[in-house]
């Protein structure tokens, strides 16, 4: 049996049982030098196996050959990577819980879930284990575990940072995002990770404050998020109240759902029907739901992701940035119930789904906390603006950290 990696400060439940064996050095010198990285189960690291949250895939893989890309650039810039973390299997969640390996302790709010399916990542950051965690978005996984464990991360414009080498989802909304536990580190992975893109810089001139996503956050929650809103105005521009989803999210909702699914099964289904793998709850029906999807449904949900893009970036232009909850509420306790689950599950992708339709980048910054609870402010920009959302957070970190409770 391997030793177990002796990192000092790692909480292991953040860690999959199959880590590395020792800290992989970067190359000495560059901008993350001295800095640690925690990387999700996703990401092919040299040696080593690649995971994605399920054993039976593991077992059935092969060592890789090669670092993934982001990997690769993390190493040149001087990162360390000290170990693998936990993720919901196949990224089919959004709890962070996974059947297998446990459910990560999120430290900044005991007894409740860190949010998936970065739980891990989210976790060792917001415990201290490293000083950045890599991590992934397609429905929210970046998004929803910055929330809910109290921590910065970002999920960029859509195709800005090379995922090669990394297990896919959904490509159609796949991202390959980051975490840390300050703005100004979260920025100095920008020029690292982010490929360049042409045009000059625009400055923020508009603030939308959606109002729909607003209204889909528990009411002190989305109070907290407001008051942020206004102490941190020197900051930020004018506050303009508008609408994203004219016609409600059930449409956009269900849309990514269906193209989700139909991706995953793509990818999966083949082997999932050969192996008949021990699928964790949860995970099994909506593997099952994902086989069900036809072409003419999917073909369908094409239709209407396009309408909806388009409607999403004709909104939020260059210059203007939305502000909305990362999450609708604070983090679910561990032992909720699968009704109170699929009711979080349902409000928060209504949320998630208007960057990842739109292919946006979309950050959430920790602003304080409610009941003792971390509570995450989310802007989403234009595409390419990921290095404007960077900046941002920096400016915005002095007015942070605030508690509240709930009236």
């Amino acid at each position: 049996m391997r030793n177990p990696p002796s990192h000092l400060g790692r909480k292991s439940s953040a860690f999959v049982p199959h880590d590395i064996a020792t800290t992989i050095r970067g190359h000495g010198s560059g901008p993350l030098a001295g800095l640690t990285v925690a990387v999700k189960d996703m990401y092919d690291i040299v040696g080593e196996r690649t995971g994605g949250g399920s054993p039976d895939w593991l077992a059935d893989q092969r060592p890789a050959k090669q670092h993934a890309a982001a990997i690769e650039r993390l190493l040149t810039a001087g990162a360390d990577i000290i170990g693998k973390t936990v993720c919901d299997e196949f990224f089919f969640s959004l709890t962070g819980a996974n059947a297998h390996y446990g459910t990560p302790v999120n430290v900044r709010a005991p007894g409740r879930l860190p949010g998936g399916s970065s739980s891990g990542s989210a976790a060792a950051v917001a415990a201290g284990a490293c000083d950045i965690a890599l991590g992934s978005d397609t429905g929210g996984s970046i998004r929803v575990p910055g929330g809910l464990c109290g921590i910065y991360g970002i999920r960029p414009t859509h195709g800005r940072v090379d995922a090669t080498g990394a297990m896919a989802m959904s490509p159609t909304f796949d991202t390959v995002g980051w975490f840390a536990h300050g703005a100004g580190i979260l920025r100095k992975l920008g020029p690292v990770l982010l490929e360049p893109i042409g045009g000059q810089h625009v400055p923020i001139s508009h603030l939308l404050v959606l109002r729909d996503a607003f209204e889909q956050a528990d009411a002190p929650f989305s109070g907290a998020l407001r008051e942020f809103l206004g102490r941190a105005s020197s900051e930020l521009p004018a506050q303009e109240d508008a609408i994203i989803a004219p016609d409600g999210f059930d449409e956009w909702r269900n849309c990514f759902r269906t193209i989700q699914g139909r991706e995953i099964w793509a990818i999966y289904g083949r082997w999932i029907e050969a192996h008949h793998p021990r699928l964790g709850p949860g995970i099994r029906e909506r593997m099952a739901y994902a086989a069900t999807i036809s072409q003419t449904a999917a073909n369908a949900a094409r239709e209407i992701f396009s309408t909806a893009r388009a409607q999403i970036r004709a909104r939020i232009q260059p210059g203007t940035i939305a502000a909305l909850p990362s999450v609708p509420c604070i983090a679910p306790r561990i032992d909720a119930t699968p009704e109170d689950l699929d009711a979080f599950r349902s409000r928060t992708m209504a949320l998630t789904s208007i960057a990842g339709i739109g292919g946006l980048p979309q950050i959430t910054i920790p602003i304080g906390t409610l009941d003792g609870c971390p509570i995450g402010l989310s802007l989403i920009g234009w595409a390419g603006a990921d290095e404007t959302l960077l900046d941002i957070a920096i400016a915005l970190a002095p007015y942070c950290g605030a508690a509240h409770q709930s009236r």
